[in-house]
C-alpha cells in the first residue's frame, strides 16, 4: 500500500474511488448490533402464527441461524478484498454453473436486507406520530367529557345502533349507543395529523399511502443517510453508541421479569398450534397447524440469520483474516441471546391474549410492553419509547450499510449496472445508497399503508432471503470442491457445513409452506421480484460489458475468466437446485392453512 492510501485510510477518506479498510471486527460487530432489535418488528406477527409454539420457533430459529453462519465465516474468509456479504462470497461459487444463478445469489440478499429501511422507518415514524400527536384512549377526561355532552346524539333506533346489535349478540341498545359515542368521541378528538393523507391508493394486492408517517419515515431516512455519509468508521462509531442504549434495556427487559418471578409458566402450554392465525384458540398438530408453524419459522428467518450482515464489510477491515470471523460469531453469540430472551419473556409475561393484541402485533405496544415488564411508571415506558426508536434507527443504519455495500461489491464484480460501484471520498457507497433511499420511498408509501401491506412486504422480501440462504448454503460446499486449494483463514467444522447443507432444504420447506401463511400472493410476487435481476444482470453483462466479467472478479481465489470452465462438482450444484426447488414446490401444496 503506497504512503498516500495508508495515508487517507487512518484517516477515513479514500483517494482510490474504493472502499477503505478502517474497521476492525468490533467495528463491524457495532454496525450489526442493529440485527437483535429486528425481534420486535415480528414479535407479535409470530405469536399471531405460532401461538404458544412461538418462543420455541425463535429459538429453533436462532440456532439454525448461528449453525449456518459457520459456512458463510469460512466462504468469507476466501475473499479478503471483497464486501457485500455472503451473497457475493457465495456468487463466486456459482459463477461456474450458471451466470444467472450467481446474480440471483446477491440480488435476493438485497431483495431481503433493503426493506429493512422503510418497514423500520414506518414503525419508528408511528412511534413518533403516537408521542406527538396521540390518540386519546376510551378513558380519556376529554373523551369523556365529550361523550357526556353529545349524549342525545344517537338514538336507540338509529340504523347504526341496529347495525352495531347485529354485530354483537347479547347486547342492548344502551350498550351500542355508549360504544357508538366512544368511537366517536374518540374520531372527534383524535389529531388531524393522524388521519391526514396526502394521496392514496391500492396496487395489486397492497395499498399505499403519502401520509404523516410516510414524510416523517422519509427524513429518518434522511438523517440515516446522512450518518452514513462519512464512510463505515464513522457510521461503526455512532452505532457504537446507539447499539448500547438498545442492547442494554433488551438484556434488562429479557431477564428481570423471570428473576422478579412474572412469568407465567402456564403461557407455554400447552405446546400446540392456533386453530387459526391471530385467534387465542388452541388447535392440533395436523396439516394446518403444521402450516402456522412453518409460517412463523418462515417470517423468524428474516430476522434470526440476519446477524450474517457482519461479513459485509470485509475489504473494510484492516485484518480479514481474523476479523471476519470473528464478528460473524460474536454476532451471532449476541443474537442468541436476545432472540431466545426476548420472547421467551414477552410470552411468559403477556400470555397468548396478550401477544395477539393489536398493539404488539403491529408494533405500536412493544415500547409500552418493554416498560410494564419492569415493573416502571410513566416515565420508564416513555424511556423505552425512546428506546424502541432507537433500536429502530439502529436497524435501520445496519440495514442501509450492508444492503449499499452488496449493491457496491455486485456492481464492481460485474452482477449489477456500474454506476453503484462509485464510493465518495470517505469511502462509502454513497450512489448504492441513494438507490436504497429511492427504492425504500417507494416501498415506505406501502408499509404506512396498513398492518397487512406491511406483512406483505416482509414475506416478499424473506422469499429472496431464503433463496440467497439456500444458494449460499449450497456455495460452501460447492467452493470445498471447486476451491479447495484456495487459502482458508478460517475452516468451518465439515459437520457444521453439512448441517448448513440440510438446513437450506429446511430453509426451502419454510418457503413452500410459511409465505402463502403472510399472504396467499407472496411466494409468488417474491419469485417475480427476484426473477428482476435477469434483465438487471442482462443489461449490465451483455450491453455494458459485452458478456466478459472483470478480470478482479476471482482475484481473491487466483482464478481468472478462463478457470471459470472447469467444473468439479459436475451436475451436481445442478440437482441441488432442482431438488430445492421440488421442495419448495411440494411443501407449497402440501401445506395448507386451516379451514
Amino acid at each position: 500500500m503506497s504512503t498516500g492510501i495508508m495515508e487517507s485510510a487512518a484517516l477515513g477518506r479514500s483517494s482510490t474511488g474504493e472502499l477503505i479498510r478502517a474497521i476492525d471486527w468490533r467495528g463491524a460487530f457495532w454496525v450489526a448490533s442493529g440485527v437483535p432489535a429486528l425481534v420486535l418488528f415480528s414479535i407479535g406477527g409470530i405469536a399471531g402464527t405460532a401461538g404458544k409454539v412461538a418462543f420455541l420457533v425463535w429459538i429453533v430459529s436462532m440456532l439454525m441461524g448461528f449453525i449456518q453462519a459457520f459456512t458463510y465465516a469460512e466462504i468469507a474468509g476466501l475473499f479478503p478484498s471483497k464486501s457485500g456479504g455472503a451473497s457475493v462470497y457465495g456468487a463466486a461459487a456459482w459463477v461456474r454453473y450458471s451466470k444467472l444463478i450467481a446474480p440471483l445469489s446477491v440480488w435476493c440478499n438485497w431483495l431481503a436486507w433493503s426493506p429493512v429501511l422503510s418497514l423500520g422507518c414506518s414503525i419508528a415514524a408511528a412511534y413518533i406520530l403516537n408521542a406527538l400527536a396521540p390518540v386519546p384512549g376510551a378513558d380519556n377526561p376529554a373523551v369523556l367529557a365529550w361523550v357526556q355532552s353529545h349524549a342525545g346524539s344517537i338514538a336507540a333506533d338509529s340504523p347504526r345502533v341496529v347495525e352495531w346489535l347485529a354485530a354483537n349478540s347479547g347486547k342492548t341498545a344502551a350498550d351500542a349507543t355508549a360504544a357508538l359515542l366512544s368511537a366517536d368521541a374518540v374520531t372527534a378528538l383524535t389529531p388531524a395529523v393522524r388521519t391526514w393523507t396526502l394521496y392514496a391508493g391500492t396496487l395489486g394486492p397492497v395499498s399505499y399511502s403519502l401520509n404523516a408517517a410516510f414524510f416523517i419515515g422519509a427524513l429518518l431516512m434522511l438523517i440515516t443517510f446522512a450518518i452514513q455519509h462519512r464512510g463505515i468508521l464513522g457510521t461503526a462509531n455512532v452505532q457504537k453508541f446507539l447499539g448500547l442504549i438498545v442492547i442494554i434495556p433488551m438484556l434488562i427487559v429479557g431477564v428481570v421479569p423471570i428473576i422478579t418471578g412474572q412469568i407465567d409458566w402456564s403461557n407455554y402450554t400447552p405446546l400446540a398450534p392456533l386453530k387459526a392465525a391471530y385467534a387465542p384458540e388452541m388447535g392440533t398438530w395436523d396439516i394446518g397447524g403444521w402450516t402456522l408453524v412453518l409460517g412463523g419459522m418462515f417470517i423468524a428467518a428474516w430476522s434470526t440469520y440476519a446477524f450474517e450482515t457482519a461479513i459485509c464489510y470485509t475489504s473494510e477491515f484492516k485484518n480479514p483474516k481474523t476479523d471476519t470471523v470473528r464478528a460473524i460469531l460474536f454476532s451471532g453469540l449476541l443474537c442468541l441471546v436476545l432472540f431466545s430472551l426476548v420472547p421467551f419473556t414477552f410470552q411468559g409475561v403477556l400470555g397468548l391474549e396478550g401477544m395477539l393484541a393489536t398493539p404488539i402485533v403491529d408494533g405500536s405496544g412493544v415500547a409500552e410492553a418493554m416498560g410494564n415488564m419492569v415493573s416502571g411508571g410513566g416515565w420508564v415506558t416513555n424511556a423505552f419509547v425512546m428506546v424502541m426508536i432507537f433500536a429502530l434507527m439502529l436497524s435501520i443504519m445496519t440495514a442501509m450499510a450492508g444492503s449499499s455495500r452488496t449493491l457496491y461489491q455486485g456492481s464492481y464484480d460485474g452482477w449489477l449496472p456500474r454506476y453503484l460501484s462509485h464510493v465518495n471520498e470517505h469511502g462509502a457507497p454513497t450512489r448504492a445508497m441513494w438507490t436504497d433511499l429511492v427504492v425504500n420511498l417507494i416501498v415506505l408509501a406501502i408499509a404506512c399503508a396498513d398492518a397487512t401491506s406491511f406483512f406483505f412486504i416482509l414475506a416478499v422480501s424473506n422469499v429472496g432471503y431464503i433463496i440467497f440462504n439456500f444458494l449460499n448454503l449450497n456455495a460452501g460446499w460447492i467452493h470445498r470442491v471447486d476451491n479447495g486449494n484456495a487459502v482458508r483463514p478460517w475452516r468451518a467444522p465439515t459437520l457444521l457445513l453439512g448441517l448448513g447443507v440440510i438446513f437450506a432444504y429446511v430453509n426451502a420447506v419454510f418457503l413452500g409452506a410459511g409465505a402463502k401463511v403472510w399472504n396467499p400472493q407472496a411466494l409468488w410476487a417474491g419469485l417475480i421480484a427476484a426473477g428482476l435481476i435477469v434483465p438487471v444482470f442482462w443489461f449490465r453483462h451483455y450491453v455494458q460489458d459485452r458478456g466478459k466479467f472483470p478480470d478482479h472478479m476471482l482475484a481473491d481465489l487466483g482464478l481468472t475468466t478462463a478457470d471459470l470452465a472447469k467444473k468439479k462438482a459436475g451436475i451436481l450444484p445442478y440437482v441441488a437446485l432442482v431438488v430445492g426447488a421440488t421442495i419448495v414446490l411440494a411443501a407449497n401444496w402440501f401445506f395448507q392453512l386451516p379451514g
